[in-house]
């Protein structure tokens, strides 16, 4: 009676177990990421009574089976069910990431890398990617030499909001193309008269915007050939770059020439002239041929050329130096074969557009950061004001050959251990294998709900039916108690 008091003890105990298991599958059900547990009970040691023996033709008996009595159960393994993927909620917060496959998002808390599937992610104070509990979120650096990707190495902290990532560097203009028609009969585009104006757009290396003004007007020898020239080339704020304006101490404002002194559009050379009464700019004669089919109004030619020479473009150069330093601006390839000469009711239209005909030298003004993305690969771009999108890194993630083998440490996090599979400290691309990451989206824990309920049921059975074995075993040893009176 006593081995049966001791199994219904051991009984009590192992349902015990499993109905903390359930609790805490249950009070996580909204917990991010979290993946629930089951408890498998397993008996555990028999006390044999009598041994078997085999059948024996010399004395005639038969064989007989063992009798063993049972001592109770044990718990057997409490198995985390890691390959169940959780319900997805939508947040629409650019920082919440779902996986989709089997792999864990790397975090390292502490000084150690842990795995998670919670990807309720945030910016830390100094713009790290890190987890609620402080953990940083691991993944691959931008290469330095190609900003388009990134290095598949060690893991390290994605640090997407440090103060270089706040703003991208200006680039300056080096492509700029004229599109448009010019109608021979336009009275504006005559040799004499004031020209067809078209204002040319482009940045220095440091941002700065600048306008030039070119002029078209009708060649004397023949209606199928133009000129080009310079009027001036202003600053974003409407200044000429040419004049150096003067304050004195009584308000008198004087002019004068400032370190640039002319440019130079293909061949030709333009220099300017400042008015110091005025501080009005004259560029110097000059300009640049532009020819057409006269029999068709196709574009022929841009700049010095005859015959089969076909020069699709000339280039805009700035002299001097700005400030007595290296100067700021870059040569601009600035195209014309797009122009035609074409009838249209004696009117000209002529529109600049920075940037070459393959997108490509359009330039950008410094640009801060409005937001960030992370598609599906883990690439975190940034994307900033002056249209720029830049690479700022990538997430990576871990896969084990057995995720149930992981070590659960709190805060939706695991730890690798020797029966899970080693972390090799790189980890794998998150479409690696198949899987992709989602943004915008959580997954949700993967208890169900159902399914605790009714283990709650048959656990509470089965720990009511283990206390009768104690109570009934008391009653028989009262019984026996009695027998003395």
């Amino acid at each position: 009676m006593m081995r049966s008091m001791f199994s219904g003890v051991s009984g009590l105990k192992v349902h015990q177990t499993k109905m903390d298991v359930i609790g805490n599958n249950i009070s996580n059900v909204n917990t991010v990421g979290f993946k629930s547990s089951s408890v498998s009970f397993s008996d555990v040691f028999y006390q044999t009574t009598q041994s078997a023996s085999g059948p024996n033709a010399a004395t005639g008996t038969t064989g007989r089976n063992a009798m063993q009595i049972g001592l109770g159960s044990n718990v057997a393994a409490i198995t985390t069910s890691v390959g169940t993927t959780g319900a997805s909620q939508r947040t629409d917060n650019p920082f919440d990431v779902m996986i989709e496959g089997d792999g864990f998002f790397i975090v390292n808390y502490g000084g150690s890398n842990y795995f998670t599937k919670a990807g309720s992610f945030g910016i830390d104070a100094y713009g790290t990617l890190c987890t609620p509990a402080g953990a940083s979120v691991m993944g691959w650096q931008v290469d330095d030499n190609d900003p388009s990707k990134t290095v598949a190495d060690t893991v390290s902290p994605l640090n997407i909001m440090s103060p270089e990532n706040m703003y991208a560097e200006p680039q300056a203009t080096t492509g700029v193309y004229i599109s448009g028609n010019i109608d021979s009969k336009d009275t504006q585009i005559a040799s004499n008269a004031t020209g067809k104006m078209v204002n040319i757009s482009f940045y220095d290396n440091m941002g700065h915007s600048y306008k030039a003004d070119f002029r078209v007007r009708q060649s004397d020898d023949a209606t199928n050939r133009y000129g080009i020239d310079i009027l001036d080339v202003k600053d974003e704020t409407g200044k000429s770059i040419f004049v150096n304006e003067e304050v004195s101490a009584d308000g008198n404002v004087t002019y004068g020439p400032s370190g640039i002194t002319s440019v130079q559009l293909g061949d030709v050379t333009f220099n300017a002239t400042v008015d110091t009464t005025t501080g009005e700019v004259t560029m110097s004669a000059g300009n640049v041929p532009l020819e057409f089919n006269g029999a068709t109004g196709a574009f022929v030619r841009v700049g010095s050329g005859t015959g089969d020479d076909t020069n699709n473009s000339v280039t805009f150069t700035i002299g001097g130096t700005a400030a007595g330093g290296a100067s700021p601006f870059r040569p601009i390839d600035v195209d014309f074969s797009k122009i035609t000469m074409y009838s249209n009711s004696g009117n000209s239209t002529l529109e600049a557009t920075k940037g070459k005909l393959d997108g490509t030298g359009a330039g950008r003004q410094v640009g801060n950061l409005t937001g960030i993305s992370i598609d599906g690969s883990g690439k975190i771009y940034g994307r900033y004001d002056n249209g720029e999108s830049r690479l700022l890194g990538q997430i990576a993630v871990a896969t084990f050959s057995n995720p149930a083998g992981l070590e659960a440490i709190g805060n939706s996090m695991f730890a690798a251990t020797q029966n899970s599979g080693d972390f090799d400290g790189i980890g794998q691309d998150p479409t690696q294998g198949g899987g992709s990451l989602t943004t915008g989206v959580l997954e949700m824990s993967n208890v169900d709900l159902s399914q605790q309920f009714t283990d709650m049921i048959t656990t509470q059975r089965g720990f009511q039916a283990n206390s009768r074995i104690i109570t009934t075993s008391d009653s028989l040893l009262e019984e026996l108690i009695n027998l003395k009176r």
